[in-house]
């Protein structure tokens, strides 16, 4: 019997991370620990590689093998988001329908965003959307979001995610993506005076009517 997705997905959230991954994932998170800092210290544009490298201890060359560009320290969290939010969406019951599904999905987002202090959060988004270069990166990193819940949608509508004349999973998953895009940017407009998981659930449930 062939393995499924879920299983192998299963099978390898199971496995634990070698020394080397280990090491690497440390580093990454002390880069970017360090990066946000001088960030909201100075900006992003203000703020160089060569500064991020000094401050860790690594050279200009050694911070690049961890991280391709400077926008890339800034959205690597969002790759570990976007297969949580996956995981989630394949974990909901089978007869949940899929737009119900996308939107609980994106719960193991706002746990992610409640287990921070909102000021962080908030000044995140806020660097995110006010700086040209990271949102063209972020909307990059959104498509392969979309890529992720793609399949699981299409398994939910009982359809093929590779038929090209059946655009069905992609059109629901991209619409709850500008649905979260659209009320991350209410959150951080009121100061994060709503809470995220409202003005989500009010951005999505506009569509079901």
């Amino acid at each position: 019997m062939s393995e499924t997705p879920r299983t192998a997905a299963a099978r390898s959230a199971g496995k634990p991370p070698g020394l080397r991954e280990r090491v690497r994932a440390t580093v990454r998170a002390e880069v970017v620990e360090v990066a946000h800092r001088l960030f909201t210290e100075q900006g992003f544009d203000r703020t160089t590689v060569d500064q991020i490298a000094a401050e860790v201890g690594l050279s200009r060359a050694s911070l690049f093998r961890y991280f391709g560009t400077k926008e890339d320290i800034v959205l690597g969290r969002l790759e570990e988001s976007g297969h949580r939010i996956a995981a989630e969406l394949a974990s909901r019951p089978d007869d949940e329908r899929p737009w119900e599904a996308l939107r609980r999905s994106f719960d193991a987002l706002t746990r992610m965003n409640e287990a921070a202090p909102p000021e962080q959060v908030l000044g995140y988004l806020r660097m995110l959307q006010e700086t040209p270069s990271l949102r063209a990166r972020h909307y990059e990193k959104q498509l392969g979001w979309q890529e992720l819940l793609v399949p699981e949608v299409a398994r939910r509508l009982g359809v093929s995610a590779d038929r090209p004349d059946d655009p069905r999973a992609s059109a629901l998953a991209a619409a709850a993506l500008a649905c979260l895009d659209v009320a991350s940017q209410g959150w951080v407009a009121c100061d994060g005076a709503v809470p995220l998981a409202e003005l989500l659930d009010r951005a999505m449930g506009a569509l079901e009517k």
